[in-house]
């Protein structure tokens, strides 16, 4: 691949000699592989280790599909669903792809014993398949994570409703945790220019996410005054929705760990805070068998003496078990939760009388559209929104990388160098960089 990275760190590499270089058989690569994964079995998820699962080696290259494109991934990030699939839960992810492949024979290619992972990336088009149109070689890009295939009516007014939706690099194979990529051109964005590589790879899932579930019609509709209670207000989801709060003229209440986290969410320029350690709320008992609804209580008190009495527009739900209770409760009247992740347990439990008589509503998210995904990147592109990168370790440290993710060590997100020597690169527009260069690097070493 040194003459692949040559090309792009040259800076002014013409589009015809990329679309002429030589792309090797294999590429470097992390994985889980088929045959592993009972590796876990017995083991409690905490403890689950992904250092042992990922593997980073050579594999083949796919062979190009039409509409599709092969990226040289110069960076990437971790993701839940990568610490998902690392420790098989709560699903392997080889039954996606089992599936995937029995759609068709093209499709017959993601059906490996190993997984290429990783739903992130930044980098350069190395090649297209027949039919693309809008990308080519030597285009620097991220990519969303939303593949579609579009045949059946379903997705045309909400290309998320498509009945063949998934998310590349979970549900597909060839993801962006490599130095090699195969994504539909469709998924392919222009890469932010005040941006390195690793920043410029790092928002993308959870950004477009964000977007989603808090901004757009198909979520929570936020309008400007809304209050919004954030849970994880400085995490890698909770970040963006934080920073679109703001953007967009709502009031966030946000739900911090502990006052390391309540400070970046502060130096963001959200005034409502509320740390849960200090709190030390008690939603569920200590066998996990039933919640204290006054603790419920407890929780919408402090959210009223933060807001002059007024209670939450909308909820930016995304632990699940342990707070979608406390989320319903403390919700007005006709407001929204909307939910997504679960990331503490998908059995959600709530009191329903509180949704049901007071006219509230539980919205499902999942992702975003291309036209979502497309309008969250455009807002990273203006400097209206931020990275939240907080750490960044090499394609060879991945296993480490996942299993900060998995054990909350992280803040904000966590990226991955793949072709990229160093940290730092990538950077073409760099009066606009020096503009907005404190908020970058606000979650930077957190």
């Amino acid at each position: 691949m040194q003459h692949i990275l040559d090309a792009i760190l040259a800076g002014d590499t013409p589009a015809e000699e990329f679309a002429s270089l030589e792309i090797p058989d294999h590429y470097r690569a992390a994985t889980v592989h088929k045959d592993e994964v009972d590796m876990f079995e017995g083991i409690a998820s905490k403890d689950k280790d992904p250092r042992k699962s990922l593997h980073v080696e050579d594999v083949a290259v796919p062979e190009l599909g039409p509409g599709e494109a092969l990226v040289a991934v110069m960076a990437s990030a971790i993701n839940y669903n990568t610490v998902w699939t690392s420790i098989f839960e709560p699903v392997s992810t080889f039954g996606f792809l089992e599936r995937y492949g029995r759609l068709s024979e093209l499709t017959k290619r993601h059906d490996l014993p190993y997984h290429v992972v990783g739903s992130d990336l930044s980098g350069v088009v190395l090649k297209t398949g027949p039919g693309v149109t809008k990308w080519k070689p030597g285009d620097r890009v991220v990519a969303h994570c939303l593949s579609v295939e579009l045949e059946s009516p379903d997705g045309h007014n909400d290309t998320m409703l498509d009945n063949e939706q998934r998310i590349w690099g979970f549900e597909t194979n060839f993801g962006g945790l490599a130095d090699v990529a195969m994504v539909k051109a469709n998924q392919l964005m222009p890469k932010p220019e005040h941006l390195t590589w690793e920043e410029a790879a790092s928002p993308g899932l959870v950004n477009c996410t964000a977007y989603r579930q808090l901004v757009s019609k198909n979520g929570g509709a936020m309008k400007q005054g809304d209050n919004v209670l954030i849970w994880g207000a400085s995490g890698g989801l909770g970040g963006f929705a934080t920073q679109y709060a703001l953007n967009g003229g709502a009031t966030p209440v946000c739900v911090v760990s502990n006052e390391e986290k309540a400070k970046i969410v502060r130096s963001m320029g959200a005034e409502l805070v509320i740390n849960r350690s200090e709190m030390d709320f008690k939603f569920w008992n200590e066998d996990g068998t039933a919640q204290n609804p006054k603790e419920w209580q407890r929780l919408g008190k402090a959210i009223r003496e933060l807001t002059g009495g007024e209670d939450i527009d909308i909820v930016f739900e995304h632990p699940g078990r342990e707070t979608f209770g406390a989320s319903v409760y403390v919700t007005r009247k006709g407001g929204t939760i909307t939910t997504c992740a679960s990331t503490t347990g998908y059995m959600h439990e709530y009191d329903n009388r509180y949704l049901w008589m007071n006219l509230k509503r539980i919205i499902s998210s999942h992702f975003a559209n291309y036209r979502e995904s497309w309008e969250a990147n455009r807002l990273i592109a203006k400097g209206k929104i931020h990275p939240t990168l907080s750490r960044t370790y090499t394609l060879d440290e991945v296993g480490q990388a996942a299993l900060d993710v998995h054990q909350n060590k992280h803040q904000g997100k966590v990226g991955v160098l793949a072709l990229a020597p160093e940290e730092g690169l990538g950077v073409l527009d760099h009066e606009m960089r020096a503009r907005h260069l404190d908020a970058i690097n606000r979650f930077r070493g957190v």
